[in-house]
C-alpha cells in the first residue's frame, strides 16, 4: 500500500484486504459472518479476541483458518487444569557447552508465536492464566528476571464453552479486560448446517491462500489508527462507558440495579478502535456515532461485573447494556 496515497484510495485498499480475508475464510467456515468480522476487526487494531460457544460450532476451525490465509506463525495451546505456567511462557535450562561449560539458556514456550489459539482457555489454572496477561497486554514474559519480547504482530484467539463448567475456572477480570472483544458465537441454522454437513463429509475439503504477511498486517494496523475521531463521538463513547459505573454520576438506573463494577479504561479504547476499523469498511476515514454503537456490545460485554440480583433474575450483560444504548443520547444535553 502506497502510504502517500490519498486517504480515499488508501481506505479503498483496507476494504479490498479485508474483502479478500473475509472471501478465503469463508471457503471454509459456512456463515457467521459477525464473528468472522469481529476476528479481523481485532486483528487490524493488535486486539486479542475470546470466542464463546457451545462445542462444535468450528470456533477452533476459525482460528485454524485465520492462521492459514495470513503468514503467521501459528501456535495451539490446549489449556488443562495441569498445565503450568512454564509450559506456556518458556523456561531457563542448564546446558552444557562444548567447553565442558554450563550456561542457562532460556527456552521458549509456544506463546512465542504471531497468532496463539489459546483453545479452552477457562480450563487452566488462575496460575497460569495469570501468566497470560503480561503477553496479552505487553506483548512481553518475563522469566527469572529478564523480559522476552514477543513476535510482532501477536494476538491471542481464546475459546472458552459457556455450558460445560466442570473442571474450569472463571477468567480473571484483569484477564477478561485484555480481551478488545468477547464473541459470543450462535447456534447455526438450518440451512447453514446442511452446508457444513455437505461440505465435511466429502473428499474435496476446501483448501485456502495465503492472502497477506506480517509486513501488510503492520501497515494496515498503522492506516487503523490514523483514522479520524471527532471530540463529540469521542465523548460519546466515553459516556457510554461510564453510563456501566453503577452509583456515579453517569450510572444508569439499569446500571445501579444489574452491575457491581462498571467497564475500564480500556473499554473506551475498544470502542474507539474498532470504530476506526468500521469507519473504514463504511469507506469512510472518520469514526460516527453509529460505529460506536456497533461495536458497543462485543467490546463491553466482558468487562461489566453482574450483581446477585442479576445473576437471580437471568440478566445478561447484553441486556443492560442494550438499555444504557438506548437512554445515553449521541450529544449530551446542555451541551452543543
Amino acid at each position: 500500500m502506497d502510504t502517500n496515497a490519498p486517504m480515499t484510495e488508501r481506505a479503498a485498499e483496507f476494504r479490498k484486504r479485508f474483502a479478500a480475508l473475509e472471501t478465503e475464510i469463508g471457503k471454509v467456515i459456512v456463515g457467521q459472518p459477525d464473528i468472522v468480522r469481529g476476528v479481523l476487526t481485532s486483528l487490524f487494531v493488535g486486539g486479542n479476541v475470546l470466542l464463546e460457544g457451545v462445542p462444535g460450532l468450528g470456533k477452533t476451525l476459525l482460528i485454524r483458518t485465520l492462521s492459514q490465509v495470513l503468514d503467521l506463525k501459528f501456535t495451539r495451546i490446549q489449556f488443562t487444569p495441569d498445565l503450568m505456567p512454564s509450559d506456556i511462557v518458556g523456561t531457563d535450562i542448564i546446558l552444557e557447552t562444548p567447553e565442558g561449560r554450563r550456561e542457562r539458556r532460556f527456552q521458549m514456550g509456544p506463546l512465542f508465536s504471531q497468532i496463539v489459539l489459546a483453545d479452552e482457555i477457562n480450563r487452566a489454572i488462575p496460575k497460569t492464566q495469570s501468566a497470560m496477561l503480561e503477553a496479552m497486554q505487553e506483548r512481553t514474559v518475563s522469566v527469572g528476571g529478564t523480559t522476552h519480547v514477543l513476535p510482532k504482530p501477536f494476538f491471542v484467539l481464546a475459546t472458552q464453552n459457556p455450558i460445560e463448567q466442570e473442571g474450569t475456572y472463571p477468567l480473571p477480570e484483569a484477564q477478561l479486560d485484555r480481551f478488545l472483544f468477547k464473541l459470543l458465537v450462535p447456534f447455526t441454522t438450518r440451512d447453514e448446517l446442511n452446508r457444513i454437513v455437505s461440505r465435511t463429509t466429502k473428499n474435496d475439503m476446501p483448501t485456502v491462500n495465503k492472502v497477506m504477511d506480517a509486513g501488510e498486517i503492520e501497515q494496515l494496523m498503522r492506516l487503523v489508527r490514523e483514522v479520524l475521531v471527532a471530540d463529540p463521538v469521542q465523548d460519546y463513547a466515553i459516556r457510554l462507558l461510564l453510563a456501566t459505573h453503577p452509583n456515579t454520576e453517569y450510572g444508569t438506573a439499569e446500571a445501579n440495579r444489574y452491575f457491581r463494577a462498571g467497564a475500564s479504561p480500556r473499554g473506551a479504547q475498544s470502542l474507539i478502535l474498532a470504530g476506526k476499523v468500521r469507519a473504514l469498511l463504511e469507506g469512510r476515514f472518520n469514526v460516527s456515532f453509529e460505529d460506536i454503537r456497533k461495536v458497543y456490545f462485543p467490546a463491553m460485554r466482558h468487562r461489566v461485573l453482574m450483581n446477585f440480583e442479576a445473576q437471580a433474575e437471568g440478566i445478561t450483560s447484553d441486556q443492560v447494556l442494550a438499555a444504557i444504548l438506548n437512554e445515553v443520547k449521541e450529544k449530551e444535553e446542555g451541551r452543543r
